[in-house]
């Protein structure tokens, strides 16, 4: 079987943000909106984006990944371009997307982004065009299984929550997928594990204690805007879980300059090979290779 290729990116944060009315200013749009004057802006740049997704085309995956964070504060106004932007890098049947915690900044827009964004999210088949969590999409040997942790938060917090619906929902999928030869892929965007009180993901353990009953190959994220890779258990050992930084960022205090990540996938005998190619942009703005991992 010849390999197939997987691209991950995350958090784009679409620049430049559109300038929003008095009214839309308001609760925590406010502290998101002098956030992104005073630091984002200079942080998250297009040209970055354009250069960084331009490499990946180049690559030829036969799938790409975004684990979230289109868009900045949920401006109606971001939406559109949005999905302009997703356009840009592929088709529905090539692209899969979840919504990241930004996606669902405010209540007043929080179902905006399945509106806008509906073919890049929905499973196969999914009745009525519908689009709910977890979803299920089948790309060549790989299950991709789509989760949301996007919920609106209070001012200055970034958690999310899967919920007891999602969570029993997606033991009943990876139940159903355990009989299969596939590798399956656990979209998520927050990470399984976190120091911060304010960016974790509330009800991890409970999505840790499924896991060690039903197991994934692997599983990304976004969210924290740097390079990582973490090992939790399954049922039949350790699965990894990696993170990639921000696909528009320059580099900033601890944060790395943006990057994505390429898996490929194959059957090596009666067990699946997975290898990771790392590709960040460099200091003279050029993307180049970081590093290549078998992880599996």
């Amino acid at each position: 079987m010849a390999a197939f290729t997987l691209a991950h990116l995350s958090d784009p944060h679409l620049p430049p943000m559109p300038v929003p009315r008095l009214r839309d200013l308001a609760g925590k749009r406010v502290f998101g909106y002098l956030n992104w004057r005073r630091n984002r802006q200079d942080v998250h740049r297009r040209d970055v984006l354009d250069a960084l997704v331009s490499d990946l085309q180049a690559q030829s995956p036969d799938q790409i990944a975004v684990t979230g964070d289109l868009v900045n504060i949920a401006l109606e106004a971001e939406f559109a371009p949005a999905r302009a932007w997703l356009e840009s890098v592929g088709t529905p049947d090539r692209v899969t997307v979840i919504p990241g915690n930004h996606d669902t900044y405010v209540r007043a827009t929080q179902h905006r982004f399945a509106e806008a964004w509906g073919s890049y999210l929905r499973s196969d088949g999914a009745p009525d065009g519908s689009v709910t969590f977890p979803s299920l999409r089948r790309r060549g040997p790989l299950a991709l299984i789509s989760t949301s942790t996007a919920v609106p938060t209070p001012p200055l917090m970034a958690t999310g929550r899967l919920g007891r619906d999602q969570l029993e929902a997606l033991e009943r999928m990876l139940a159903g997928l355990s009989a299969e030869q596939a590798f399956r892929v656990l979209l998520i965007h927050h990470p399984l594990r976190s120091d911060s009180h304010i960016k974790r993901l509330t009800d991890s353990a409970d999505l840790l204690a499924l896991l060690k009953r039903h197991s994934v190959e692997l599983i990304l994220h976004g969210h924290d805007h740097v390079h990582s890779t973490i090992w939790i258990d399954g049922p039949q050992g350790q699965i990894p879980v990696v993170g990639v930084p921000s696909a528009s960022a320059v580099a900033h205090g601890r944060y790395p300059a943006a990057a994505y990540n390429l898996f490929s996938i194959a059957r090596d005998g009666g067990a699946w090979r997975c290898e990771q190619t790392v590709r960040g942009i460099d200091e003279n703005q050029r993307v180049r290779e970081i590093r290549q991992i078998r992880l599996i």
